[in-house]
């Protein structure tokens, strides 16, 4: 096992130095697949810091021809460390892969991470052929969960669902939801695999109905047993996904009377969410006639509570109460719907008689306090529905009082964490994926999820303070946002190159805490920044933009080479940002969504001119059909408020930040009609 020891981290602007030059080229042949180049490279990494990187991209290329013992020696040489995980994780695969059930299972125990799918999936498969009798409900809720909630095919997981469903353990119905689950997210691959496993004859019709859902529906006869009437479904779920309204009248003329009632509510379940990810106002219609909303998926629910908030000017409460009712009990303890099921509690109370009696004030003060609980069960400054849930107790977000400062002993224990300097080593050189992932196993970080074994609070904040002090932001940020009881602010909300944006949001009249806020969600202060759709810099600008806004504001002699300097990337960003700003009438959540999206998808997002209600900013962010957009969105907001309390030293509202937001208007160009 390597000792810990305190590494000489390169500055965060140093160039790489020579010594690191062997470990960036077997990097690079590793993604190459150069195995040859990996052999010649590694003896000239002995004794770097990132030795066990290179070991490991040496090893992984030929693990399928290594022998067993040359991977025994690997796992000991490097015992401890993030590599020897990683490479037994990959082991442990490729042994399930040629069944080798005895070495599997000896090996398995000593797997540390635990987080990979397929792999829970062959444990459960090693098991249940060692010993069948053993594979209980557990262990099958197991295997359904990982292989429901995987998008593409896996050996471990089909295998494991295949083994158990030939040993009447899989319930049909499982087998069949997988091949719902997958058609719904456009994986016909996944969808065939699980069909294989219940009627392999039926398979290549999965191809066709995917290919053209309608045609194959208008081709069948009248559906006669159950395989028949599911890939009925199968291709409603695949129409819908293209054209919710059309499917709606093709489920009610003909195939309705065909399914069973689950397999009815399935149906009207996906048109309902399709429809409600369109903001159609159908939406409520395909979702009322669902006759039993346990019979949903949570996603389903969620849309179907979406819809009803943003219903008119007054949300149909009663209807976003059934839907989070009708949940898991997982999915009814985030955040936004422990927030809305309270608002929705309060809103569907009995008015209160002139003089109630004993009882109607009893159920009265009961209603009340089911509200203020699960308010009170998520109220902080964390998060956008953290914060609304403090508002709506009475009391503004304000800054949490501060943790007792490191001691000199807790930063020298995480000076002294080769993991943790291992991962900043990379990120400093450009290695940053393997420097994230090295960093997170060092801290006991999975799936974004605490391990058993993890850091304490205070060495989360010293290992947070490491980050901070190697301006190692994203790490800073990540790792100081685990703690739940000692908070830091200025860890969780730093303000890199304070001078340039506060000069620069005087300039222009922006709220430096806006900018902050965005630039937070946007890159993490990582300068060199770059999306996979070429965003790049602090502000994550598309050279598009770029050119379009340097035009605007004036900026001569600007070339796209230049967006990653940080004065030039923060004037174009705050530049753009003021116009989309100024283009939806001063609206954060708006502008927000159009600095993500484009400004185009906001303003296609509110109802037309004149036809359509108010509605309270958060329900709007909510209904937001892009993920990505609606969780940028709740994440700017709740970042701008904790940066205001920061510069400003005053507790802040949310909700003044939110405001309404109003159908779009209903003729003319808006002010900037031309923003990209």
């Amino acid at each position: 096992m390597l000792s810990g020891a305190a590494l000489l981290l390169p500055s965060a602007a140093s160039a790489q130095s020579q010594a690191d030059e062997p470990i960036l080229e077997m990097q690079r042949a590793f993604k190459a697949g150069d195995r040859k180049k990996l052999a010649l490279l590694l003896p000239r990494t002995r004794g770097h810091a990132l030795e066990p990187w290179a070991a490991y991209w040496e090893m992984r290329e030929r693990l399928e021809d290594a022998t067993a013992p040359e991977v025994q020696d690997f796992l000991k040489r490097y015992e401890g460390t993030y590599q020897e995980d990683r490479l037994r994780n990959d082991w442990l695969l490729l042994l399930g892969g040629r069944k080798d059930w005895s070495t599997f299972s000896r090996e398995l125990p000593r797997f540390r991470m635990n987080d990979d799918r397929e792999l829970r999936c062959y444990a459960v498969l090693a098991e249940h052929l060692a010993n069948p009798a053993s594979s209980g409900k557990a262990q099958v809720e197991e295997v359904r969960k990982n292989w429901h909630g995987q998008r593409d095919v896996d050996n471990g997981c089909q295998m494991a669902a295949e083994a158990l469903f030939n040993a009447k353990k899989m319930p049909l119905d499982a087998v069949w939801k997988k091949a719902r689950l997958a058609l719904e997210a456009n994986r016909p691959k996944a969808a065939r695999a699980a069909v294989e496993i219940v009627t392999p004859e039926a398979a290549d019709q999965v191809s066709e109905l995917h290919g053209n859902a309608a045609r194959y529906l208008a081709g069948r006869a009248i559906a006669v047993g159950n395989t028949k009437k599911e890939l009925v479904l199968l291709a409603l779920v695949r129409m819908a996904a293209n054209d919710p309204d059309t499917t709606a009248a093709t489920l009610e003329n003909k195939w309705k009377v065909q399914l069973n009632p689950e397999e009815r509510n399935w149906a009207w379940g996906t048109i309902g969410r399709q429809a409600a990810t369109r903001l159609s106002t159908f939406a409520l219609e395909y979702f009322g006639k669902v006759s039993k909303l346990s019979d949903l998926s949570d996603d389903m629910l969620a849309w179907q509570a979406r819809a009803a908030l943003r219903a008119g000017a007054k949300p149909r409460w009663p209807v976003v109460l059934a839907a989070i009712d009708a949940m898991s009990e997982e999915a009814q303890k985030d955040p936004p719907w422990v927030y809305w099921k309270a608002r929705a509690l309060l809103a569907t109370m009995p008015r209160a008689a002139a003089a109630p009696t004993p009882r109607q004030a009893e159920a009265l003060a009961d209603r009340q306090s089911q509200a203020r609980e699960l308010f009170e069960s998520i109220a902080g400054s964390r998060g956008f529905y953290e914060q609304l849930a403090l508002e709506e107790l009475g009391r503004k977000i304000s800054l949490p009082p501060a943790p007792v400062p490191l001691s000199a002993e807790e930063k020298q224990a995480a000076r002294l964490n080769a993991g943790l300097n291992r991962g900043l080593y990379a990120i400093l050189i450009g290695l940053r994926s393997e420097g994230v992932r090295e960093w997170n196993y060092s801290t006991n970080l999975v799936n974004g999820q605490n391990q058993p074994g993890s850091m304490s609070e205070r060495e989360l904040l010293a290992a947070a303070d490491l980050a901070c002090a190697a301006q190692v932001w994203d790490r800073c940020i990540n790792t100081s946002e685990r703690t739940r009881n000692e908070i830091d602010q200025l860890q969780r909300f730093p303000m890199p190159f304070r001078e340039a944006v506060l000069k620069r949001t005087e300039e222009i009249a922006l709220d430096p805490a806006y900018v902050y806020g965005l630039i937070r969600q946007e890159s993490r202060f990582i300068m060199d920044a770059r999306s996979s759709v070429g965003a790049a810099g602090l502000m994550q600008v598309m050279p598009a933009t770029a050119r379009w806004t340097a035009r605007k504001i004036g900026l001569t002699n600007f070339t796209p080479g230049q967006i990653n300097d940080r004065d030039t990337n923060i004037a174009i960003g705050t530049g753009y940002l003021k116009l989309v700003l100024d283009d939806f009438a001063g609206s954060l959540p708006l502008a927000a969504a159009a600095y993500n999206a484009g400004p185009g998808r906001p303003r296609a997002w509110r109802a037309p001119g004149g036809s359509g209600p108010v509605l309270e900013a958060a329900i709007w962010a909510e209904n937001i059909p892009f993920n990505e957009t609606r969780d940028y969105v709740k994440k700017v907001l709740a970042n701008t408020v904790n940066y205001a309390a920061l510069l400003s030293g005053q507790p802040q509202s949310l909700k003044a930040r939110l405001g309404m937001v109003g159908p779009r208007d209903g003729g003319g160009s808006p002010p900037n009609a031309d923003l990209p």
